[in-house]
This record gives C-alpha cells, sequence and structure tokens, in this order.
C-alpha cells in the first residue's frame, strides 16, 4: 500500500535512503482516480526497493507549493532527495514502471 505522506513527514520520507515515487492527488480529481490503483499496484510491487507515497494536495500545502504542483495527478521521482524525473497527468502502468526502474538503475 501506498505511504501516506504529509508535510510533517515528508522531509523523513525523502531522507530514508530509497529512491521516492510521490503522487500528488486530490479526492475529486478523475484522472487521479484513475491512477491511483496504477500506483497502489506499484507500492505493492516495489515494496522495499523504492517508497511510493501519495501526497494529498488539499491537505498539504506545503509540500505541494515547495514543488509548484499546479496541476493533478503529478508523479515526482525522487533520488538522493532530488527531483530526477516527473509525470504530470494520468499515465499508463508500463510508461511508471519505466520511469521507476529508472530509478532504480
Amino acid at each position: 500500500m501506498a505511504l501516506a505522506v504529509t508535510d510533517a513527514t515528508f522531509e523523513e520520507v525523502l531522507k530514508s535512503g530509497q529512491p521516492v515515487v510521490l503522487d500528488f492527488w486530490a479526492e475529486w480529481c478523475g484522472p487521479c482516480r484513475m491512477v491511483g490503483p496504477i500506483v497502489e499496484e506499484l507500492a505493492t510491487e516495489y515494496e522495499g526497493k523504492v517508497i511510493i507515497g501519495k501526497v494529498d494536495v488539499d491537505n498539504n500545502d506545503e509540500v505541494t507549493s515547495k514543488y509548484g504542483i499546479r496541476n493533478i495527478p503529478t508523479i515526482l521521482f525522487f533520488k538522493d532527495g532530488e527531483i530526477v524525473d516527473k509525470q504530470v497527468g494520468a499515465a499508463q502502468k508500463s510508461v511508471l514502471i519505466e520511469k521507476i526502474d529508472n530509478l532504480l538503475k
């Protein structure tokens, strides 16, 4: 299951030493509801290798504004605490798998 990441836990998650994938979403967002189940599947498939989390943009203004999230869903890919890739808008699972696999190289 994807980790619920908040303003309070964000820095701690980034400092975990593992690659991090964060899905910025909202309950009212249609495309977010399409991507949500894919993110959950990936969280299970990559458990122990990559931290996959979800950030509710309605309840976490600090992180959302820090990264200038204006369109959702937006998925950010972090390695060593830095953004190395980004996916804005709904994407197929295969696209996200390729980006996650690149994080692990």
